[in-house]
């Protein structure tokens, strides 16, 4: 499978002849370039929110799944089965509060698509409930994972999320970006609590991985380049 990040909570992950994108951002809100390529599959973890649910500048004509709307057991679209774990931003947001509006409804969610499981966090700003962990425990071999915090989920309760579900692969997502609006943190607050040897700078934004090429020492952190 080969993965590439966009920016923020977005990546397109290309296998079996699928193109699937996630959690696609407003170009004009967050400040990120549009994607302006095609998919197949679009999943977003909401309806609502700007920055993880404008798949108009998605070419070809994708079909777009919310995640949110999904029943608890998952659904097959286009092959894949997806399966939600529904869940809300911070309850505490700093920026929320002066905005005077409640956390919005959004839902982590889980496929496998070349021999891979994946499990995108969503916007999940809480820690992780517990039957859920209790679902994932083990079930994931590439976690996408929200490593800003302030919307978000906490780095402690991360920490803890990580060692419940024991993913093989770490993919920091929605950290800071230059080009991006959110004062967010940099993903070297998320990077800086593993060792030395088990983060991987990619130096670029894509990466490929198989069931083969997974790393032996889990988990393991690759750090790739936000591409809009």
């Amino acid at each position: 499978m080969k993965i590439t990040f966009y920016a923020h909570a977005s990546f397109r992950l290309e296998a079996d002849g699928l193109a699937v994108v996630t959690d696609p951002y407003t170009p004009a809100r967050s400040g990120f370039a549009p994607i302006d390529e095609p998919a197949d599959l679009v999943i977003m973890s909401s309806a609502t929110d700007d920055f993880h649910s404008d798949p108009s500048h998605i070419q070809g004509a994708p079909r777009v799944v919310n995640a949110l709307e999904l029943p608890p057991g998952g659904a097959e679209v286009l092959g894949l089965t997806i399966r939600p774990f529904p869940a809300y931003e911070s309850l505490t947001f700093d920026f929320q509060k002066a905005a005077g509006r409640d956390p919005d409804a959004n839902a982590l969610y889980h496929f496998a698509i070349g021999g891979l499981r994946v499990l995108h966090m969503g916007d999940i700003g809480n820690p992780v409930a517990p039957a859920h962990l209790a679902a994932l425990a083990g079930q994931v071999d590439i976690l996408l994972a929200l490593t800003g915090e302030h919307a978000t989920i906490a780095l402690d309760d991360l920490d803890q999320a990580i060692a419940a579900i024991r993913p093989r692969v770490i993919i920091p997502m929605h950290y800071h970006s230059p080009r991006g609006v959110l004062p967010i943190e940099p993903v070297e607050r998320f990077t800086a609590r593993f060792p030395a040897a088990a983060v991987t700078q990619v130096g670029g934004p894509s990466l490929e991985l198989t069931p083969e090429t997974l790393p032996a020492a889990a988990p393991h952190v690759f750090v790739l380049k936000q591409s809009r």
